[in-house]
């Protein structure tokens, strides 16, 4: 065979190739990367000039696969760039050590690193938008659901508040006799009770009243850690504290921010094994302060991360807690315009993530 025929043959298998990467990445799925990585690497190793002496491999942060042994004294690679950042690479080795490649089959991984680099950017990309749009279904109930409640706690306030004064009333009447004394505290005791449900209920709606003023966030999280000391100590749970700098500056109601620290922190504690370990983090941006309650539990199930906010839901079993104490979390966060996010951990546990304008 002649030296153009021989060129020829070779132009055809890398166009061939080219084109087989082209359909594998056109009718690839997200939820089966290995799949496509494993298809586009035996694809590229057929592209060159000897593929039983030649492997592949695709190394990336979301997904690796390899042909076989990778002999790197004898090789040639391609960096994979995602949105400008170099995000993995593509590399073709040879067995034997004196074998040559080809000129053209550099360029031939540099093209499938491009549109492999394509592929995944295009599926960042979507998922960002799922992500995104997911977080905006969120919202739309959490708005809805806030409207709901504020309407159920403005009804109960009254009535809760009448039962209440009269209870009070019938207690000084009949003071002198016990039997009825008693039944009239445990309605008081109750109504009280109820008040403090439908404060949180309000709480959630952003409807409580707010005395904003500059706030160092630093000694309430200090004071917070200080004040729940006994409670990792019972829990057997240790911590750590992370907070870049002394002053933490924002404008919020201190009251409430303190109550943003000490149900997330008491949550943590809750949810974290013996032995574990809580983190609180706080550090500021240009425009933010940021606050991060991190345990060591089992995580959130999907369920769990869609509903974690919303009043009365909770994974507690039946008489541990009401299922407010995070969707007060979050009517707080929301009322001074900032965010709350709750995502599992690599390893395990829970990372709360609250974001707080300045």
């Amino acid at each position: 065979m002649s030296n153009t025929e021989e060129a020829l043959k070779e132009r055809i298998k890398e166009l061939t190739c080219l084109y087989e990467i082209s359909s594998i990445i056109a009718n690839s799925d997200a939820e089966a990367m290995k799949v496509t990585f494993r298809a586009i690497a035996m694809s590229l190793k057929k592209g060159f000039q000897f593929p039983e002496n030649t492997e592949i491999a695709i190394e990336t942060s979301i997904e690796t696969y390899q042909t076989g042994t990778i002999n790197y004294k004898n090789f040639i690679s391609s960096d994979i760039i995602i949105f400008n950042k170099i995000q993995g690479k593509i590399v073709a080795s040879q067995h034997k050590s004196e074998s040559v490649f080809l000129n053209e089959e550099q360029p031939l991984i540099h093209n499938v690193a491009i549109k492999l680099g394509n592929l995944l950017e295009r599926l960042e990309i979507q998922q960002n938008e799922t992500s995104l749009k997911r977080q905006m279904e969120r919202a739309d109930r959490l708005s809805i659901l806030g409207e709901i409640t504020a309407g159920i706690a403005h009804e109960l306030n009254t009535p809760l508040t009448n039962i209440l004064g009269f209870a009070e009333l019938l207690k000084e009447e009949f003071k002198t006799d016990n039997p009825i004394s008693e039944d009239l505290d445990k309605i008081i005791q109750n109504a009280i009770f109820s008040r403090e449900v439908v404060k949180k209920l309000m709480f959630f709606a952003c409807e409580m009243p707010q005395k904003m003023q500059e706030v160092n966030i630093v000694p309430s999280i200090k004071n917070a850690i200080a004040l729940l000391d006994a409670s990792f100590k019972k829990a057997e749970v240790k911590y750590i504290v992370k907070i870049e700098d002394d002053t933490l500056l924002m404008r919020a109601d201190k009251i409430q921010l303190t109550q943003i620290i000490f149900n997330l922190i008491i949550n943590a504690i809750y949810f974290s094994p013996k032995k574990s370990l809580v983190t609180i983090e706080a550090f500021q941006s240009e425009k933010d302060i940021f606050l991060k309650i991190s345990d060591e539990g089992t995580g959130l199930s999907e369920e769990a991360k869609e509903k974690v906010f919303q009043p009365f839901f909770t994974t507690k079993p039946t008489g541990d807690g009401s299922g407010l104490g995070l969707s007060v979390v979050h009517g707080i966060v929301a009322s001074h315009n900032g965010s709350i996010i709750a995502e599992n951990n690599k390893d395990k546990g829970v990372t709360f993530t609250v974001k707080l304008p300045k």
